[in-house]
């Protein structure tokens, strides 16, 4: 089942077909609700409005046709799946250049349109951006000896050459990522990039400093007592991460 039901958009030129294709549609419990239109200017106007996930498309349509209407949909950010039904199988390589999750031909069945949104699935699932699988704890070396050290034990990193530096409370381990490499592992642990030699816990932040005459910002951490300087281009972002801006 899809995690929210989808808004669906019929075009057809013939009320019938896009009433008999509505009724079997909400037999789907993935399919939430459904609007319908009869060419392709009066579906733009509800795509527009509407913002449907998925488009059961005719192809053979007065005017412009579900073909053309499907090109120039694929110019939007994020284009609905599209689905061809028609009567004309001989469209069917076209539909499929066009990226189409299925072709269904006329009459529509059940068991038939059952398949196609199984297809429709995959293709929304597939749209979605993967979610990055948290990250525990990163390898490091201290006294030569290897140890795993949790990411919620790290105050600050450290730029090393083509290394680093994590800080603890209980010491400072190697290790052998650069920190280009750990911003982009630790980014969703709460980890910020101040500068470019340092990568910073942000619930470590005990306090913000600004030093005079120039203006530099530095962070004074609570475990480490370290104070990290934060660099000019970095600034505004820092701030608006702490809340300050």
């Amino acid at each position: 089942m899809a995690d929210q039901a989808w808004r669906v958009l019929i075009v057809d030129d013939e009320p019938p077909i896009r009433a008999e294709l509505n009724y079997l549609l909400k037999q789907d419990g993935r399919v939430g609700r459904i609007e319908e239109a009869g060419g392709a200017t009066e579906a733009v106007e509800k795509i527009l409005a509407f913002g449907p996930e998925v488009l059961f498309l005719d192809i053979q349509m007065p005017g412009t046709s579900g073909v053309q209407l499907a090109d120039t949909l694929q110019k939007l950010k994020k284009p609905p799946v599209i689905v061809f039904v028609t009567a004309f199988s001989e469209y069917a390589a076209e539909a499929f250049e066009l990226d189409a999750a299925d072709y269904v031909l006329k009459p529509v069945e059940q068991d038939r349109l059952e398949k196609a949104l199984d297809k429709v699935e995959n293709a929304l699932n597939a749209r979605r951006p993967a979610v990055a699988e948290p990250v525990r704890r990163i390898q490091g070396e201290r006294n030569g000896k290897r140890t795993y050290i949790p990411v919620t034990d790290i105050a600050y990193i450290e730029a090393r050459a083509d290394y680093a530096s994590a800080h603890t409370e209980t010491g400072t381990y190697l290790v052998n990522d650069s920190i280009s490499v750990l911003e982009r592992r630790l980014a969703n642990e709460g980890f910020l990039r101040v500068h470019r030699s340092f990568l910073v816990n942000i619930d470590d932040v005990r306090d913000v400093e600004v030093l005079k005459p120039s203006g530099l910002m530095q962070l004074k951490l609570g475990r480490t007592d370290a104070s990290i300087p934060v660099s000019r281009r970095r600034a505004t972002g820092v701030k608006k991460q702490l809340g300050l801006a």
